[in-house]
């Protein structure tokens, strides 16, 4: 049969005792629960916290890496458009200081030119054209003349009529025909009487009936007058 456990008042206290103690431990689990989760809390506000300066900071560094980006992008940009301008100025001006220096060559060579056409004229002023003091030179200066004057007439024919009328002596002197009877001779190269050389006189020769020159181009201009050229006379005129 079944053993009959007596309970004395000291098992009750002992009972006692070791449920006050289970109480006290529970009451201070429960306790310490309770502590911990306000603690977590506040670590877990003060990890955010942590977080968000760490992202605000990134966002900040990258903000300040893009702006130093983009004013070196800038300035990077700006230094670019600097260099082209100034090879294109340096362009410009290279083609202009090649215009230039042509223009002055230009000039100078246009100066020098001028200043030798001075020189060539001054030069033909100073020494006018030489004619041999005999009867081609006579008849050549002649020519010069009677072409400045429009008178008409060749060599050839200056010539065959000076040799016709005077064998090409500017001192001959007609003595016998009728106008020596009447008191003015024919006289020079062409045979000339005063009147008619008075009157066809070219400017510019000497004014002396018997000057070789002053007698052929006086002639030579009468015989324009009358017979159109001395080319056209063939005997005496």
């Amino acid at each position: 049969m079944p053993r009959t456990i007596r309970i004395t008042r000291s098992h009750k206290l002992a009972t006692a005792v070791l449920v006050a103690a289970g109480s006290v431990t529970a009451i201070a689990a429960t306790g310490g629960q309770s502590d911990a989760q306000p603690a977590a809390a506040k670590t877990s506000i003060a990890a955010e916290k942590v977080a968000g300066v760490s992202t605000a900071k990134e966002a900040a560094a990258k903000k300040v890496a893009q702006e130093t980006a983009a004013k070196k992008a800038a300035a990077d940009a700006a230094a670019a458009k600097k260099a082209v301008a100034e090879r294109k100025a340096a362009a410009e001006k290279a083609v202009a200081d090649r215009k230039a220096e042509a223009k002055k060559s230009a000039e100078k060579a246009r100066s020098e030119k001028q200043a030798a056409n001075r020189s060539t004229e001054r030069k033909a002023v100073a020494a006018p054209k030489q004619y041999k003091n005999n009867l081609d030179g006579w008849i050549r200066e002649s020519l010069d003349i009677m072409k400045k004057k429009n008178i008409p007439g060749s060599y050839e024919g200056l010539h065959r009529n000076i040799m016709r009328e005077s064998s090409g002596n500017p001192n001959a002197v007609n003595d016998w025909d009728i106008n020596a009877q009447n008191g003015i001779p024919s006289k020079g190269l062409l045979q000339v009487i005063q009147p008619t050389f008075d009157a066809y006189h070219v400017n510019g020769t000497p004014k002396k009936l018997t000057d070789p020159v002053a007698n052929i181009t006086a002639a030579a201009n009468y015989a324009a007058d009358k017979y159109g050229s001395i080319d056209n006379v063939d005997s005496a005129y």
